[in-house]
């Protein structure tokens, strides 16, 4: 019979015996810090109901779509995953034993990926799993992780303080009337589990949703946007219903990073013709490079963060898209340029002393050339942390190599998860620990830095920095 399943202590730590010997004691000065997840997607209703997760499939399988991507790469369909079309033109796969048992029989699929380590992490430490998945096993795997699901302990407000979430923040609509968070913080958990802005479909006029979502802007914020002026009104009382929820941030996801205003003059004309539905792709771009620069605005006004991620074009797959909704793993990076873009929001508010921004990307190119430096100049701009398609092994080591010559360590916003895969935060933080505690360690073999200072730095990173960098104002 084979040796149980286990996890190497000393996973992603440096294979250099004398730099991993550094890296253990540095490693476990931060290990188990409180996580802070400030960029996260995990949906609010998930903590305001709080009730189980249903089976093993629904957990981890179908809403991942890190995994999901990864088996259509292979062949398998998003339908034999779960993932319902939002067409209705089939049904999908309803076992949840038969999702699980393809997820199984691909798992060699996920070697020297960074969902392999979540994912193995998730499995031993949370679900007490004993053997690596396979065909062969799939069905006795499904049965111990669904009894731990089974388990009424085993709930999202249970899991906040199993995990050790100091605080997590969702991203909700820029209409949302945040009843999720109002229920929140009656049960006592406002200050614990926080809204975040999101407009970006309100922010794109060219949008086939725009029309509507404008309308539930207006029911929300009680202003009738009928004019430029008072859809401005609108996301401003919005922003200000976020920020009493307890909202710290605000996030942004367009294509482009670009920054440039408009003149009120034109803007308002775009926005009355997006209104007769006659705007076009040109206009819309302007309109929406125009409305970060307002967002930035407003931010300088009331405070929130600014998180920008540009750099990402959505749904590549149109049909994919179509039949099966976003958000399913056809979302591809594209080359991105900051310098130039964020210019005129940098030369308005880079040292406004109310203004914070966070910028994020997937293009590593930018790291030293452009990222690094900005945020090594401008006050109010941090470097957020590899997100997404860079949060792995070795991209989160190439961005330490990358930007701290540049931007040193206090000009970055520490580790932040970006995941809707709730049990995977702590793999998320835990591996981010070992590639910084393993960084730092490099410092200290080559005597750029005292052990002190590393262990002082990596405490920075795990947890004082994003605390500060989303530090309520």
């Amino acid at each position: 019979m084979p040796n149980p399943w286990t996890l190497h202590e000393d996973r992603a730590l440096p294979a250099d015996p004398a730099t991993r010997a550094i890296a253990r004691e540095i490693y476990a000065a931060i290990a188990d810090l409180p996580l802070v997840s400030m960029h996260g997607h995990v949906p609010a209703e998930r903590f305001a109901e709080n009730t189980s997760f249903g089976d093993p499939a629904r957990l981890l399988v179908t809403p991942d779509h890190y995994l999901l991507r990864m088996l259509v790469s292979q062949g398998e369909a998003l339908s034999n995953l779960g993932v319902a079309p939002a067409d209705g033109s089939r049904p999908p796969e309803r076992d949840p034993r038969a999702i699980w048992r393809r997820f199984c029989a691909g798992w060699k699929l996920f070697r020297g990926t960074p969902t392999r380590f979540w994912l193995e992490t998730e499995l031993v430490e949370i679900f007490g799993v004993t053997e690596r998945p396979s065909a062969e096993n799939a069905d006795a795997i499904f049965d111990r992780v669904q009894s731990v699901i089974d388990d009424p302990a085993f709930r999202p407000r249970p899991l906040l303080d199993r995990f050790d979430i100091e605080v997590i923040a969702t991203t909700d609509p820029a209409w949302s009337a945040l009843t999720h968070h109002r229920k929140l913080a009656q049960d006592g958990y406002g200050a614990r589990v926080l809204p975040t802005f999101r407009p970006d479909p309100l922010l794109r006029v060219d949008g086939a949703t725009w029309r509507d979502e404008t309308g539930l802007l207006a029911d929300a914020s009680g202003v009738d946007v009928t004019s430029y002026a008072r859809y401005l009104e609108a996301l401003r009382v919005q922003r200000a219903a976020f920020k009493a929820a307890g909202a710290r941030a605000t996030d942004h996801g367009h294509l482009s990073a670009d920054t440039t205003p408009l003149s009120d003059t034109e803007a308002t004309r775009i926005f009355d013709l997006a209104l007769r539905g006659r705007a076009g792709p040109g206009d819309a771009t302007a309109f929406a490079a125009h409305m970060l620069f307002q967002m930035a605005a407003m931010a300088a006004d009331d405070h929130l963060v600014m998180q920008l991620h540009p750099g990402v074009l959505r749904d590549h797959d149109r049909d994919a898209a179509a039949t099966f909704g976003q958000d399913q793993g056809y979302d591809i990076p594209v080359a991105a340029e900051y310098t130039r873009a964020l210019r005129p929001l940098l030369e308005a508010f880079g040292h406004h002393p109310g203004f914070r921004a966070i910028v994020f990307t997937v293009d590593e190119d930018v790291y030293s050339r452009e990222l690094a430096p900005l945020a090594g100049v401008y006050p109010a701009l941090r470097l957020g942390a590899p997100w997404w398609f860079l949060d792995s092994p070795d991209g989160l080591r190439r961005f330490r190599e990358a930007v701290t010559e540049t931007a040193g360590f206090s000009n970055v916003s520490g580790f932040v998860d970006d995941t809707r895969a709730f049990c995977s935060i702590p793999a998320r933080h835990d591996l981010a620990r070992r590639i910084d505690a393993g960084y730092l360690a490099r410092l200290v073999a080559e005597h750029r830095l005292e052990l002190d200072e590393a262990v002082d730095t990596a405490i920075d990173l795990a947890y004082r920095l994003p605390l500060a960098a989303y530090e309520r104002r």
